[in-house]
């Protein structure tokens, strides 16, 4: 999830590739439907997480703001400011949203009623570089990314932690361990319903990665998935991955890509499914955040 500075952004894009070849399937999107512009006028849009009634909550990050996408009337409210300048987020078993506060380094837990809990800051007495984005798996132990973006609201020198990993927390939130360390950039990042499987894209190295979940929060199995980084991530009910960046792109669970959805933006940065039937295509791109009907649903 969020995200790189102009320049690498530009970057990034230039390094998709132009022309892509697709295993002959029928479109994700459902019939008739196309790519809508929701909403606009934000600085930059990450994020979005859907709660357990099918509503969106997204980040406008530079704003440090939260913002709710009602699934029924479409309507857009604020739904936190300040907000830790949030990036990521996922929301638990009990309602609580998980956020990747990055303005602080800081990795939160939002109760419905906004209380605010800090759930790790560092890691052996050392600074995070920022939490990104985070999954939470189905016995509540979570992933969570943390790459290092320079940001203009940091008070705060250069990378204190050494490297840029993956760390996994307990159901009991004690002490979160770092589970990679092989990564140049991991980002976004997913995990399948059963939590079995994790996806993380490490968006320096241009890849994403497959790994095997085990209880005790160690990744093992590491295979390569496809030869494309990315921003956020999401999966549907029929396991295809949705990757962003140069709009979104999606791969069959072999790896296989089977649909490109372009975005009319410079970046794509996240991607989730929300509505009241988990068939609605959100995603945060740029200033502004584009949704499309979808025939299938979402994973979770």
């Amino acid at each position: 999830m969020s995200s790189p500075s102009p320049l690498a952004l530009a970057a990034l894009v230039a390094a998709l590739p132009l022309t892509q070849s697709f295993a002959a399937e029928p479109t994700l999107l459902a019939p008739g439907a196309t790519v809508e512009k929701l909403s606009g006028g934000y600085a930059f849009t990450e994020g979005p997480a859907t709660d357990a009634q099918g509503h969106v909550f997204f980040t406008d990050q530079p704003n440090d703001r939260i913002v709710r996408w009602d699934a029924i009337t479409g309507a857009f409210t604020d739904w936190m400011k300040p907000a830790g300048r949030a990036n990521g987020m996922y929301f638990d078993a009990k309602g609580h949203l998980i956020a990747c506060a990055d303005g602080k380094n800081e990795l939160w837990s939002i109760a419905p009623d906004k209380t605010v809990t800090v759930l790790a800051k560092d890691h052996e007495g050392k600074l995070f570089n920022g939490p990104n984005d985070v999954w939470i798996r189905p016995d509540g132990g979570l992933y969570f990314t943390d790459p290092f973006y320079k940001r203009n609201y940091w008070n705060r020198g250069p990378s204190e932690i050494g490297g840029q990993h993956v760390y996994f927390m307990p159901a009991d939130r004690s002490r979160p361990r770092r589970v990679t360390d092989d990564l140049r950039q991991p980002n976004g990042l997913i995990g399948t319903p059963d939590g079995k499987t994790l996806y993380v894209a490490d968006i320096g190295a241009g890849k994403t990665y497959r790994y095997a979940v085990q209880p005790d929060g160690a990744l093992t199995e590491k295979h390569l998935f496809c030869n494309q980084g990315s921003d956020g991530m999401t999966l549907d009910a029929k396991g295809n991955v949705y990757l962003t960046g140069k709009g979104v792109t999606v791969y069959n669970p072999e790896g296989i890509r089977i649909e490109q959805i372009p975005i009319p933006e410079g970046w794509t940065a996240n991607v989730c499914f929300g509505g009241t039937n988990r068939n609605f295509l959100f995603i945060t791109a740029g200033t502004s955040v584009y949704g499309a009907r979808m025939s299938v649903r979402g994973a979770h």
